[in-house]
């Protein structure tokens, strides 16, 4: 995804001192998901559970969770793992918010697992580049994994350890992703929502590997 006008993306996160203010106003958005028609905002219907992922430009990156259909109520995206109170778009991509951008799962755990989440994060982009993803470059696009129970931290630890010995064997570098306790997810602004779905020829910078992530057990 690209904004013009901003100059070159900053490869580095702010300090807290450094970053924008923001505001208090949460960002208007849809009432429906664009897909499926469910609720886009909380309350969850109580069986829910929650997953957060930064994979690179979250266009393409919800699209690859709500292609899942089974067990997904919604997707959203947004931003999140930085310090500026409901960013907007452009303060996301200036730098000055430390945010990622996020793509939020509410899942049905008896239909579908953490495990086949993970297994889509890994698989559809390169957690090996650091502050970027493809062309798009800036630290809204660094790969993140952002859990929401102890039960996830360790799925997604043991996950990362077992994805990059395969990257290994296929030549790629270490593995950058982030995996932290989730924040707070701000949601991204409605033109945002499901874009791809709005706009089925729109920008997707996404790519993966093409390795394999082994199926948790």
């Amino acid at each position: 995804m690209f904004l013009f006008g901003l100059g070159d993306k900053k490869l580095t996160l702010p300090t807290p001192t450094e970053a924008l203010p923001g505001r208090s106003n949460k960002m208007p958005i849809p009432k429906q998901h664009y897909i499926n028609g469910n609720p886009m905002t909380p309350p969850y219907p109580e069986k829910m559970e929650m997953a957060m992922f930064g994979m690179g430009c979250f266009w393409g990156a919800e699209k690859k969770f709500w292609l899942l259909e089974k067990g997904i109520y919604i997707t959203a995206v947004g931003y999140g793992a930085g310090f500026t109170p409901n960013p907007t778009y452009e303060e996301v991509c200036s730098g000055r918010t430390g945010h990622n951008e996020v793509v939020l799962v509410v899942f049905d755990p008896t239909i579908i697992s953490y495990e086949t989440l993970l297994k889509v994060f890994w698989e559809n982009h390169d957690p090996t580049q650091g502050m970027r993803q493809g062309n798009d470059k800036g630290t809204q696009y660094r790969s993140g994994i952002y859990t929401y129970s102890e039960e996830q931290q360790i799925l997604a630890e043991k996950s990362r350890i077992l994805f990059q010995s395969e990257l290994k064997k296929a030549g790629y570098g270490e593995i950058t992703t982030e995996i932290i306790p989730a924040p707070e997810f701000y949601f991204a602004e409605g033109y945002h929502q499901q874009y791809l779905g709005k706009n089925p020829n729109g920008y997707c910078g996404l790519g993966g590997t093409k390795v394999c992530c082994p199926v948790l057990n």
